[in-house]
């Protein structure tokens, strides 16, 4: 295939620019004008004309859960909705449309629907009635479940767990219905009906094509297991995993040291367009529940916990991936969580092709900040995270920290400018895949078309070729694939965004209307506009 007469960012020092770029068998060829590609295309090359196009290196989230998601986002879409009434509305209308004793499902709820009012399963029964039903909030760190639900699931009290979860109780000792973490929400989860294999991998295709629309070429899959693995090998085998997978195994704390030398002996698995070689890890949860963990705690106490009971076993569990030459990814949201990720990090003595990495960094102190870059530690964060954070109403992120850790919220271009990588991404489902509002929101610390509103802490936005940079050059460099991925150049992977704007020229504001013409993955086409 070649691609002609299109404006090209190439983002490679040696050749920022060019009009076409060829291609065989998955990889570029030539990069230049149309003249100098022309001469490595025969009678049987595909030639697409980029009239119009502004073709980039394939666009890549760095955080995203396509399969996770897509086993989560089913039932009625509880996202935007911002009072309970409103809630009871969609949940109402999905009740409607279920069968008799069907479960009723919601996804996407926010915490400040509540208002002041407590979360339980009170405040929805009327809505779903006595169907069993379980929503999960918007970020998947806490669930609400009807209390058939928690019936059917023999949930009648509070739990213990290995990790920092809960079964929110009353003063009675009655479960509310509230699930905080994913040990508590599995309870009623691993009752609900799942689809068949069939019905689950069709879903998986189709999700990943509706990424294609929107530019993505590639995923960092935040969630990973065996079985996941098998299902990805047989999407690839199909020819139907349209996006480039990363799929790290998640380490869980109750990991025992036989599990891990067999998750280990997983490291190498891959196939054509996906592998495995990373280890997730959680230190912490979030900060809207209150379960991130903080050096200081928040205005009502939060944030005193790890999620890993133990730190110290943590580190262990860390450095025995590390020696065994998988790349390290630990969710850390709180600044003490960070510093511990950074310390377990340090500490491990080994790394291999790709750097050890922490996501979300949602509030850092100055302490930590120049470690990302002088101890080779990525950032991976999400622009769309701070969303609503341009609004002046209350919400549960800034209430639960001080002022000082809300000043210390999303510092990317804190990060970026120390030196270190920063990749990043959007962790859909918590918030929408499309990378061109992730563009924007990087660019203008407010929502765009909104310039009325006021950009949370301004000197932390990017700039046009930081954001962009963060969506490839620097994703790649955060898995160790900056010899592959990222740069339009000869000998690279052809995986390519073709946009109807320059997004190093188009105003922030008018980013996420600038349509999406063509998604080129491994040289195949997998979108056209």
């Amino acid at each position: 295939m070649a691609i002609l007469n299109a404006s090209i960012r190439t983002l490679d020092s040696d050749r920022p620019s060019a009009s076409a770029v060829a291609v065989r068998d998955g990889i570029i060829m030539a990069v230049g004008d149309d003249a100098q590609v022309r001469e490595h295309t025969g009678a049987a090359t595909e030639l697409v004309d980029g009239d119009g196009i502004t073709l980039v290196p394939g666009l890549v989230d760095s955080h995203i859960h396509p399969f996770h998601g897509t086993d989560g986002t089913r039932g009625a879409e509880l996202t935007g909705l911002r009072t309970l009434d409103e809630v009871r509305g969609a949940l109402a209308a999905e009740r409607a449309r279920c069968a008799p004793g069907e479960w009723v499902l919601g996804w996407g709820l926010s915490y400040d629907a509540f208002h002041g009012e407590r979360i339980g399963a009170d405040a929805i029964a009327e809505a779903t009635g006595d169907a069993p039903s379980f929503l999960s909030f918007f970020d998947y760190h806490s669930g609400l479940a009807s209390r058939p639900a928690l019936a059917l699931a023999g949930v009648d009290g509070p739990r213990e767990f290995a990790a920092g979860a809960t079964v929110v109780c009353d003063a009675g000792g009655a479960p509310t219905g509230e699930l905080r973490e994913a040990p508590a929400m599995e309870l009623v989860i691993e009752q609900i009906p799942e689809r068949t294999r069939a019905q689950r991998l069709d879903a998986y295709a189709q999700t990943l094509r509706r990424f294609n629309a929107l530019g993505l070429t590639g995923a960092h899959v935040m969630l990973g297991n065996p079985a996941l693995f098998e299902d990805v090998a047989e999407l690839d085998e199909r020819g139907e995993l349209t996006l480039r997978c990363v799929l790290p195994l998640l380490m869980e704390p109750a990991v025992g040291d036989d599990e891990v030398e067999a998750l280990l002996a997983l490291r190498d698995r891959g196939g054509r367009r996906w592998r495995a070689g990373a280890a997730k890890f959680f230190i912490d949860g979030v900060i809207d529940t209150g379960t991130a963990w903080l050096f200081e705690p928040g205005p009502h106490g939060e944030g005193t916990e790890p999620f890993w009971p133990d730190p110290g076993r943590y580190a262990e569990v860390v450095a025995s991936c590390a020696r065994g030459g998988l790349q390290c990814i630990t969710h850390a949201i709180g600044d003490r969580a960070v510093a511990t990720a950074l310390d377990a990090y340090r500490d491990a003595g080994a790394r291999g092709a790709a750097p050890h990495r922490i996501e979300h960094i949602e509030t850092l102190r100055d302490t930590e900040l120049p470690r990302f870059a002088a101890e080779g530690v990525a950032a991976s964060m999400q622009p769309l995270h701070a969303e609503h954070l341009d609004e002046p109403g209350p919400f549960r992120w800034r209430d639960n920290l001080q002022p000082e850790q809300v000043a210390a919220g999303f510092l990317w271009a804190g990060i970026r400018r120390s030196g270190a990588i920063l990749a990043l991404g959007s962790d859909w489902p918590v918030v929408s895949a499309d990378p061109r509002m992730g563009l924007a929101w990087a660019q203008l610390r407010r929502a765009p078309g909104h310039a009325e509103r006021t950009p949370f802490t301004s000197h932390q936005a990017l700039r046009a070729t930081e954001a962009l940079e963060g969506y490839t050059s620097e994703a790649a460099r955060a898995v160790g694939e900056e010899r592959l991925n990222g740069r339009i150049a000869p000998g690279m992977r052809a995986d390519f965004t073709g946009l109807g704007g320059d997004p190093l020229e188009h105003p922030p504001d008018e980013l996420p209307d600038v349509p999406v013409l063509l998604t080129v993955v491994d040289g195949e086409v997998v979108f056209r506009g």
